[in-house]
């Protein structure tokens, strides 16, 4: 029997029975190979082996591995809509081709994927020139949308992107979600979209707590949208990988962060995720 939910573990990010009813996969051995980037030749030999145990929800790893996102949504053939929760926009549109930092790029490649809409945001990427390689063509058209916290941007970057508040944010969200009546959307979510309290990850985050994200959840599926797939990502694993290029890159592109206690950090994510994982399911 198929399963609608699996665990790919990749990097001993989330405990194996980090979520029940979940078939576990352990993709260790690719982890240091696909950590932050990898070539389109990897991508498409690892793509190739899980392909049979892919499932329309997803457990994995740290969000270094979020570009992996990219090839969970191949396996519908529906039109849908991509929701991504995140502290980053994903939208780099310089190499590699195979990144975490533009993977959402990959995704509005695929035919059936209508659009993307990104929200949470408060990195620097917002600010002159990171958003220069912003993938503008996108932004123009309305296939990609970002929602950043006015509370994490100056006044400048205010005028250029829309924002969203602590206060409002939910009111701005229904509003959205009631626009995807009668859809099939996807869910991604990036655990650095969650305030330090709640989450542990390699990157800085962002404003949402866990039960904002099961509440924007519920507005989805209230608001008469079908939430077809998903996958949640984020939480802080140890960096490894296996080419010298993509470790330097990796490594010039983090934060400098605190040093992680990894059991305190995977008993605050489990917090999180039995908060997240069922609402995103529809548990």
């Amino acid at each position: 029997m198929a399963h609608s939910a699996l665990h790919l573990d990749l990097d001993g990010a989330w405990s194996r029975d980090a979520v029940k009813g979940a078939e576990y996969l352990d993709a260790s051995a690719w982890g240091p190979r696909l950590r932050f980037s990898a070539p389109r030749a990897e991508m498409e030999k690892f793509f190739a082996e899980v392909q049979p145990r892919l499932a329309p929800f997803t457990l994995y790893g740290s969000g270094e591995f979020h570009h992996l996102s990219a090839l969970w949504l191949r396996q519908f053939r529906e039109p849908l809509v991509l929701v991504s929760f995140d502290n980053h926009p994903d939208w780099d549109v310089r190499p590699p081709h195979w990144g975490c930092g533009g993977w959402v790029n990959r995704a509005l490649e695929l035919p059936h994927v209508q659009s993307a809409t990104v929200w949470g945001c408060g990195n620097f990427e917002f600010n002159w020139p990171h958003r220069w390689f912003a993938n503008h063509r996108a932004l123009g058209d309305g296939t990609l949308a970002v929602h950043v916290w006015k509370e994490r941007m100056s006044e400048r970057v205010r005028e250029h992107w829309p924002v969203i508040s602590r206060d409002d944010w939910r009111g701005q969200f229904a509003e959205f979600a009631a626009k995807l009546r009668g859809k099939n959307v996807y869910v991604t979510i990036d655990t650095d979209c969650l305030r330090l309290e709640d989450a542990v990850t390699n990157w800085e985050q962002g404003l949402f707590t866990s039960d904002d994200i099961a509440d924007a959840l519920k507005l989805l599926r209230t608001g008469g949208a079908e939430i077809v797939g998903g996958d949640v990502c984020g939480a802080w694993s140890q960096p490894a990988y296996a080419r010298w290029k993509q470790k330097f890159a990796a490594n010039f592109d983090r934060p400098k962060l605190p040093p992680i206690d990894p059991e305190k950090a995977r008993a605050i994510n489990a917090r999180s995720l039995a908060i997240i994982w069922p609402a995103l399911v529809g548990a």
